[in-house]
């Protein structure tokens, strides 16, 4: 599987087609009119007619089936390197030779979905008020034909208020829906993890209810790590396409409130530059940049108390953790017959953050702090792999810290590190991996970021539950970010 640079690392399902495609038996070849073949390969159904051969990967057939009028099979075809549409073949079938015909198109749609559901049934929630306020016609000029031309059942809602989201899957009958598809920015899925959380039986929605992604807002991350696009129609297939996956997720808790995070928080300059350049949201993502900038030139340190559950505080040692994990075998989400009955989030083991520091937490200097971020994915915008350790099931946050008081010369070159792979191994960059923590701001005002959502500027403790919730990923086992560098 390519990332995000062009370097590969271990596949779990079939993506593109091998030019030197293998035949996968005897029998996977199905003659149609006088002097057409298609024939399944290992990842490709490869098409031979007298003057050309053609050949369409696995991963991009969204269904095939044979009706009075024949055999049809409809695939997601790459019209630029950013988009897909709906194309499909017809071919004439003789009365003889519907049984071969039936048998080759169960296999052929066996081999394009493997651990995949096929014809999901989603739940898609737009908001048509995120990003640049075109969500809307995005999902239904791109996004719609790929989950019709797949047979999936969707019903649509546009949110029509903040916290809209959090109400319809506080709501939302669990065994209705395979997923729930947020076409939005990253707040969208934020409401809808939290709404399913206030369910009585929230482990059992969290477990059974996927929540995935098709881009549409100013904040994509959800996307990138899941589908690793930032392309509508290239995410709509992805979903399709998508497999169970368990995900951490986190709790946090401020005063006596308790929510879920599924992304990332932060404070300092990134918290600054995220959320307060919110009133140039038409910038895109450019207002990151922008906004960080600014505050390089101004200001460049903001104190807190700091304390974390440390797990992995080496970086040679969670690259090791890294690539254990990733040469394991994919983590399953159960079946749905395994999760009824379960009840209620699960217990803090941290308790909240009113109780008692625990002792055996370190204490980290804040005093200097200029940029705490923590990640439970890796991606944080299109070229912001900035957790590339990342792992969606380990039980552990990435935490990073960066004293105030490097030069901007410094700041800077992180931020042209990032895009290039080499942020992971700056040395002003101290990088953890932790099960939990508490952050308490010293000053009274500023912004603290949860999933690009603002909080009240107050101390604040973050606890990992390992597996908690349930995504719809195309490998099944990692993002779909470059690891950190050997």
């Amino acid at each position: 599987m390519a990332s995000l640079d062009g370097a590969t690392r271990p596949s779990f399902n079939a993506d593109q087609p091998d030019s030197q495609s293998k035949i996968l038996q005897h029998d996977s070849t199905l003659t149609v009119g006088q002097s057409i073949t298609l024939t399944l390969g290992s990842d490709a159904l490869v098409i031979a007619e007298t003057k050309e051969t053609q050949s369409i990967a696995l991963y991009n057939i969204l269904h095939a089936e044979v009706s009075s009028a024949g055999l049809t099979i409809t695939y997601a075809d790459p019209v630029t390197k950013h988009d897909v549409t709906v194309g499909a073949f017809q071919y004439t079938i003789a009365d003889e030779d519907k049984a071969k015909a039936e048998a080759f198109t169960t296999r052929l749609l066996d081999l394009a979905y493997g651990n995949a559901k096929r014809y999901k049934r989603f739940k898609v929630l737009i908001n048509p008020f995120g990003g640049k306020g075109i969500a809307s016609r995005l999902y239904h000029q791109y996004a719609a034909p790929i989950l019709a031309a797949a047979h999936c059942a969707v019903e649509v809602e546009e949110t029509t208020h903040g916290g809209h989201a959090t109400e319809i899957a506080e709501q939302i009958d669990i065994d209705a829906y395979d997923a729930i598809v947020c076409c939005s920015g990253d707040g969208l899925p934020y409401e809808v993890f939290n709404g399913l959380a206030k369910k009585p039986n929230a482990r059992e929605a969290l477990s059974k209810l996927a929540v995935a992604m098709i881009p549409g807002g100013s904040g994509n991350a959800m996307a990138w790590n899941l589908c690793g696009t930032g392309s509508v129609s290239i995410a709509a297939l992805a979903i399709v396409k998508g497999v169970r996956t368990p995900m951490d997720l986190v709790s946090i808790t401020q005063g006596k409130t308790r929510t879920l995070s599924f992304l990332s928080q932060s404070f300092g300059i990134i918290a600054e530059s995220d959320l307060g350049t919110d009133n140039i949201r038409w910038m895109g993502a450019h207002r990151f940049t922008y906004g960080f900038l600014v505050r390089l030139m101004q200001r460049t340190v903001w104190p807190c108390d700091l304390a974390v559950k440390v797990e992995i505080d080496d970086k040679n040692a969670i690259k090791e953790h890294y690539r254990r994990y990733a040469a394991g075998e994919p983590s399953r989400r159960p079946s749905e017959n395994t999760v009824a009955g379960l009840g209620g989030l699960p217990d803090l083991k941290y308790g909240t953050v009113l109780d008692e520091l625990p002792q055996d937490w370190e204490v980290v200097p804040g005093e200097n702090m200029g940029n705490f971020y923590a990640g439970n994915m890796a991606i944080m915008s299109a070229d912001t792999n900035f957790f590339p350790a990342s792992l969606p099931n380990d039980g552990l946050i990435d935490v990073v810290t960066i004293d105030g008081n490097v030069s901007r010369l410094t700041s800077l070159k992180m931020m042209t590190e990032i895009p290039e792979g080499g942020f992971f191994d700056m040395p002003d960059v101290k990088i953890r991996k932790a099960s939990a923590y508490r952050l308490t701001p010293r000053e009274k005002e500023g912004y603290i970021s949860v999933d690009g959502e603002r909080i009240p500027f107050e101390p604040f403790q973050v606890e990992v539950h390992r597996g908690l919730g349930t995504v719809l990923s195309k490998s099944g086992h990692l993002y779909e970010a470059e690891g950190p560098r050997p």
